[in-house]
């Protein structure tokens, strides 16, 4: 069986979603609307310590309909003018983000210049990532949920620029490879009803020279912010006649990336990455509609 390897050369095409799923399985075995209103503007900036979910229903109205399909896990939600996030205070960042891309919500009087990276004073003082963490450890401040997807509110845009909207990301899959999926997912919404984006860390094994299995990663800092092995996005896409789903889930390696390398090539099952990441997505999916297409491969 082919597992993936540290330093490996990245492996491409359908190889590399086989690859991530044989190695999750073999583990398996061994262990047996209008965004102008604001979405969810109405929920208090805070961590979540308890959650029922009959708490979390989506509303009616614009403020819920970020979460139209679903939770998919209910630790530590965070609410944001423009995304919803699950924090992780072990890791400094965050387990999952979703936002709603629609054509309106990237197009506004908004202006990156005006936004910086800062601290998350929600989020205690123990388990919070710095601007210092990342001076000078050669990874870039990468968002989960893109600036460029909110231009429709200043305050949106800023929004993203908490460190709970961050991760440590190798600068060259940073600006090329993953800015190029941020790109098609907002290209996307002019042929979709809606677009809602999933974006998050994994932490995937490697094979060491013993033979045997280890999830390793680098922390940053004097707040140890753990750099993700790989990051995953799972894009929702509603049809426009409102009939219908399809999704479409990437894992992209946290390392430089060959820009040849076309995006389909980083298309996997959405099992590898609820495997990987303990996340749900399909029985949330299912709960809103009958018909729903996986894209795996073009």
């Amino acid at each position: 069986m082919r597992l993936l390897r540290t330093g490996a050369t990245l492996l491409v095409g359908a190889g590399f979603g086989a690859s991530v799923s044989r190695l999750l399985d073999a583990r398996g075995r061994e262990e047996d609307s209008d965004p102008t209103l604001g979405l969810l503007s109405r929920v208090p900036v805070l961590p979540v310590q308890t959650v029922q979910a009959s708490e979390l229903a989506v509303s009616p109205s614009g403020s819920g309909a970020v979460m139209k399909y679903g939770f998919p896990s209910l630790a530590n939600i965070k609410t944001r003018e423009s995304y919803v996030s699950s924090y992780d205070p072990r890791t400094r960042t965050a387990s999952w983000v979703i936002e709603r891309l629609t054509p309106a919500s990237l197009n506004g009087p908004s202006d990156r210049k005006y936004c910086n990276f800062k601290e998350d004073e929600s989020v205690h003082i123990f388990h919070r990532a710095t601007n210092a963490d990342f001076k000078g450890s050669g990874f870039d401040r990468g968002h989960m949920a893109a600036a460029a997807n909110h231009k429709w509110s200043q305050k949106a845009m800023e929004d993203t620029f908490y460190l709970s909207n961050v991760a440590p990301q190798n600068p060259q899959m940073n600006q090329n490879t993953w800015n190029n999926l941020e790109k098609l997912c907002r290209s996307l919404t002019k042929y979709h009803l809606n677009v809602y984006v999933c974006t998050g860390p994994l932490y995937l094994p490697s094979q060491q020279a013993d033979g045997k299995l280890y999830v390793r990663y680098q922390v940053l800092g004097r707040n140890h912010v753990a750099v993700p092995t790989h990051f995953f996005k799972v894009v929702i896409l509603e049809k426009v006649d409102g009939k219908g789903v399809e999704l479409r889930s990437y894992v992209l390696p946290n390392e430089p990336i060959d820009e040849k390398i076309p995006l389909e090539r980083f298309l996997v099952p959405i099992e590898t990455i609820e495997r990987a990441s303990g996340l749900h997505f399909v029985p949330n999916i299912m709960k809103r509609t009958s018909s729903l297409q996986a894209i795996t491969a073009r």
